[in-house]
């Protein structure tokens, strides 16, 4: 089985590699694209190189909906090419590239109105499989199929009676989105890539007009280093624009942000075996099955402020749930949300001023020569544009470069999968955790389970459930330090698992013993593990204070109260 570590060491040799020598490609943030971009590159047989400012994911890429759809309100707007496009793509990495991480999930939709509605948003859904089935990806989904008020009330007896005439129900499919980011920068690197976090692209090296590299800080050491690059991809997403002040350009497209913000509820406060989906007056509403939580979301609005937090508003909570309470029988809450989350989505600006009718198209542009500039799109083409942005980049490249393969290449951890799934009662019996946990395990890591189970052998008391927030084994913390780059205890309770938004604490009750499972790890010492527990308790009160505020303005400025933990 091929892997990768991603440990502190691992993250230093990285560092000093990417300077020894010229790389071929240097890609600037680890989101999902700028990953994927890595991923592509390195299994073209490129020397890459990774730097991300703060963690990987710690942007975008960590708060979206976690949906891998393709995209089924598009059809309606007749853009059958994004469609078809996301998915071809929804079906790969369900079926093979990551079928560990990428799962399906039924979506309810409810009618409100006889006769017409049904035949329009039948069509339209009808449509949607057929086009999945045609790209001979998906046909492991369920087809959509059309409900009577009845029976769409026995499978979401949350639903009010009067809420709906009937309903369809069709699939699409849903993925942790920063574990997922995660497990492609480890499968970059197993290809050969060099990745480094908390490493912060301060400008670009120029000879002439051409970029010939970047100068990076090592924000946690303090070091400089510059490396040099035959060309550089910036996908830094919703700091495009930033990142490409640093040519003096600002380049050929604008992003703009749009925030859209999620609240995590109890499984148990909506009685339903399926999520739905609902129409607003701006865009629509998801209810998604996450877990033992529900996912309810999203927002759809212009944001020009701090772009590193975005911040939700008392008016976008209450937004949402005067949304989703309009068709529940038992109204959600203030009481009910345990988390709360807000997301910048990087979108093309175009001829609309409505943040919902913006593109969701992607564009590669080479503003000047050595940079390769991709941006836009969506998480579910995030391989299609990190193809895109290697073309590019290949361009740029005196030498014969083969074709993206990545089609073909699985994630780590999901060779083996399948195989270890259908043992997994075995495997319960071998180490003495249940087989939800074995389950667990599997559907986090995949394959790679195994190494998870390896700690656990060495410490049995690693196989103990991490207090307060008992979804999560305490072997996980250890793993998340020691294979899967965090280096701080946001990183472990805000991405590498969900701690901060799956307990009502907000992960403030399982910080001091998660930070104490990370410190041997790190090289902690007292100090530093009651510093980083203090960061993440400022950090939980500022974001809990953000969303007491009436607007953007005022939830901006409490959300700005706790600082990153290190400066950037």
């Amino acid at each position: 089985m091929r892997t990768a570590i991603l440990g502190p060491a691992q993250r230093d040799e990285s560092l000093a590699a990417m300077t020894e020598r010229e790389l071929d490609v240097l890609v600037v943030g680890a989101g999902v694209v700028g990953a994927g971009t890595a991923l592509d590159a390195a299994t073209r047989g490129l020397s890459t190189g990774l730097v991300e400012a703060r963690d990987w994911a710690s942007g975008t890429s960590s708060r979206s909906s976690k949906l891998i759809h393709g995209g089924l309100r598009y059809l309606e707007m007749l853009d059958f090419a994004l469609v078809r496009e996301a998915l071809k793509e929804r079906g790969l990495l369900l079926e093979r590239i990551a079928p560990h991480l990428v799962k399906p999930v039924p979506f309810l939709y409810p009618l409100q109105h006889k006769g017409w509605e049904r035949l329009y948003a039948g069509a339209g859904v009808a449509m949607y499989d057929a086009m999945s089935m045609a790209r001979r990806h998906g046909r492991g989904l369920p087809v959509h199929r059309h409900l009577t008020r009845s029976h769409a009330l026995r499978v979401a007896p949350c639903l009010k009676k009067d809420a709906l005439v009937g309903a369809l129900q069709y699939y699409d499919a849903q993925m942790d989105d920063a574990r997922y980011v995660a497990t492609l920068v480890r499968t970059a690197v197993a290809y050969g890539a060099k990745a480094a976090n908390r490493a912060r692209v301060t400008s670009f090296l120029r000879e002439g007009e051409r970029v010939v590299g970047a100068r990076v800080r090592d924000v946690e050491g303090g070091g400089e280093y510059e490396i040099r690059a035959k060309q550089v991809v910036n996908a830094t997403g919703v700091w495009t624009d930033d990142t490409q002040a640093m040519v003096g350009e600002r380049g050929r497209f604008h992003v703009r942000a749009s925030k859209g913000i999620h609240l995590v509820v109890p499984r148990d406060r909506i009685h339903s075996t399926t999520g739905l989906i609902l129409r607003t007056e701006k865009s629509v509403l998801f209810v998604i099955p996450w877990g033992r939580h529900w996912i309810v979301g999203t927002t759809d609005t212009d944001w020009d402020l701090d772009k590193a937090h975005p911040a939700a508003s008392s008016a976008d909570i209450d937004y949402l749930l005067e949304h989703v309470n309009s068709v529940l029988a038992v109204p959600l809450t203030r009481d009910d949300v345990e988390g709360v989350y807000a997301g910048l989505r990087p979108l093309l600006a175009g001829e609309s001023d409505a943040t919902s009718k913006l593109s969701r198209e992607h564009t590669v542009a080479h503003p000047v020569p050595g940079l390769v500039v991709v941006a836009g799109g969506k998480y579910t083409t995030y391989r299609v544009m990190a193809k895109d942005a290697v073309d590019a980049a290949v361009h740029g490249l005196d030498m014969r470069v083969a074709e993206c393969v990545t089609e073909d290449v699985p994630l780590l951890g999901a060779e083996g999968y399948r195989a270890l799934w259908n043992a997994r009662a075995r495997i319960a019996a071998r180490t003495g955790l249940h087989v939800v946990r074995v389950e667990h395990l599997l559907n986090r890591y995949g394959a790679m389970a195994e190494e998870v189970l390896e700690l656990i052998t060495h410490d049995p008391s690693l196989g103990e459930p991490l207090p307060a927030a008992d979804d999560y084994l305490r072997a996980e913390i250890v793993y998340a330090a020691s294979h899967e780059g965090a280096r701080h205890l946001d990183d472990v309770l805000t991405r590498r698992t969900r701690i901060s938004i799956e307990t009502f604490d907000r992960g403030t009750r399982s910080a001091r013993d998660a930070a104490r499972l990370m410190a041997p790890v790190l090289g902690w010492d007292k100090d530093q593990i009651e510093r980083e527990v203090q960061h993440y308790e400022k950090r939980v009160e500022a974001e809990r204070e953000s969303q007491r505020q009436p607007d953007d303005l005022t939830a901006d400025a409490a959300r700005l109260g706790a600082p990153d933990i290190v400066p950037l």
